[in-house]
């Protein structure tokens, strides 16, 4: 089985490679860790190149979002953001390091959070694109939504785009294997921690403290 794009950071059977040493992975992030990377690139990316005011920039949806990272080697690269509501996901805040831009990484990454949108079921992706970017999201079949509503904020216009896309072959229901359901968020195509806590007998601690 192939790995999902959005899971292939440190797993070699889906890395590329950037020139004829460096490899490339996304992961999402899922530590304190991971949300510091996602901070430093947009930190540089955001705050230095484009002058956005803090405040603006981490507008309080981080800790309610799906955030990937990307790498190269295991430099974190680039990182994009998804957030879900009840018909649709949100594809916002894709920022790559300059050093990075002369790769492949940032259609990767929109590729990577459109998968991540279909295999949690959704077919109807929305976001705002800088009105010089509207070409770049049409790239993945992403429609400028038309209408009169104008869009601006953070010193920048921007255009409301549409993206309807074929459902997952898989997706995650109800009806998936509860496993695949309590394992990392991504890694839905391993065996996580909680499967392999399955080995131990099942002793119900705490009933039998009551019992004491």
């Amino acid at each position: 089985m192939d790995v999902p794009i959005y899971a292939s950071h440190g797993r070699t059977r889906s890395q590329g490679t950037f020139g004829k040493s460096k490899l490339y992975g996304i992961q999402v992030a899922r530590t304190l860790n991971d949300m510091m990377k996602v901070v430093a690139i947009r930190s540089a990316v955001f705050m230095s190149e484009q002058t956005c005011p803090y405040p603006e920039e981490f507008d309080g949806n981080d800790f309610c979002a799906t955030h990937l990272i990307g790498y190269v080697d295991d430099e974190p690269a680039a990182c994009l953001r998804v957030r879900f509501f009840a018909s649709f996901a949100k594809i916002e805040r894709l920022a790559v390091r300059h050093e990075f831009r002369n790769t492949r990484l940032s259609f990767d990454m929109v590729w990577a959070g459109i998968e991540l949108c279909r295999k949690k079921g959704y077919t109807t992706i929305y976001g705002h694109a800088q009105d010089r970017l509207v070409k770049f999201w049409r790239r993945f079949g992403a429609k400028p939504m038309g209408g009169n509503r104008k869009l601006e904020f953070s010193d920048y216009s921007y255009t409301e785009m549409l993206l309807e896309v074929e459902p997952h072959p898989d997706p995650l229901t109800v009806d998936s294997d509860p496993y695949e359901l309590i394992r990392p968020e991504g890694e839905w195509d391993e065996p996580g921690v909680l499967e392999a806590s399955v080995r131990r007998p099942v002793t119900s601690p705490l009933r039998d403290r009551k019992a004491a």
